[in-house]
């Protein structure tokens, strides 16, 4: 299934499905998820915040962090989980898999070919990860301790697998900016 995925992105990306994946995944992050947190914070009258966004967290503070939103914020939040946060990391994964797909597409070495569906796991991570959350939201005051710790658990991966995609792009852009000045090297040492 990840070869098939990934044959799919080397076929499909180019510049029109970058600018694509730039133009879906723009408005989550700059209005509707700061929409979406700003009405969690005013019900729960402070500044409470998303649990999505947290990094090496204990699985105690989750719990707090749900009794905290109250039940308006539970709700409110819930219902982001089960909506724009189902859309939100399809959107992003896609954006990914197409960057690293254009950055790494004439590596030579077959191992490397699959390096453009890493993404995927962030994506497998992050729904796994509002599974939970919705759950812990909807079984508030009586929610597991288990599940909390599963949450971070499963947290903590996505944001490990985030990290890793983008040192990814990171080291991929250096590398093309590496040979494009290599290139243009080259070819004005051929014009004088």
């Amino acid at each position: 299934m990840l070869s098939a995925l990934s044959t799919f992105f080397y076929r499909i990306s180019s510049w029109k499905t970058l600018l694509l994946g730039i133009v879906l995944y723009v408005p989550f992050p700059a209005y509707v998820l700061r929409n979406l947190e700003a009405r969690m914070n005013v019900l729960a009258g402070q500044a409470v915040g998303p649990i999505d966004l947290l990094v090496g967290y204990d699985p105690l503070r989750i719990q707090q962090m749900v009794e905290a939103y109250g039940p308006e914020g539970r709700a409110v939040y819930a219902q982001g989980e089960l909506t724009t946060d189902i859309a939100y990391p399809f959107i992003y994964t896609f954006l990914f898999c197409v960057i690293l797909t254009l950055l790494f597409r004439h590596r030579k070495y077959n191992s490397f070919r699959l390096v453009n569906v890493l993404p995927v796991g962030i994506l497998v991570f992050d729904l796994l990860e509002n599974c939970c959350i919705v759950y812990l939201l909807k079984t508030f005051p009586n929610s597991p301790y288990v599940v909390s710790s599963l949450c971070s658990v499963l947290t903590n991966l996505k944001w490990i697998v985030t990290m890793i995609v983008l040192g990814l792009v990171v080291y991929g852009l250096v590398k093309l900016a590496i040979r494009s000045g290599q290139s243009r090297t080259r070819h004005g040492q051929m014009t004088h």
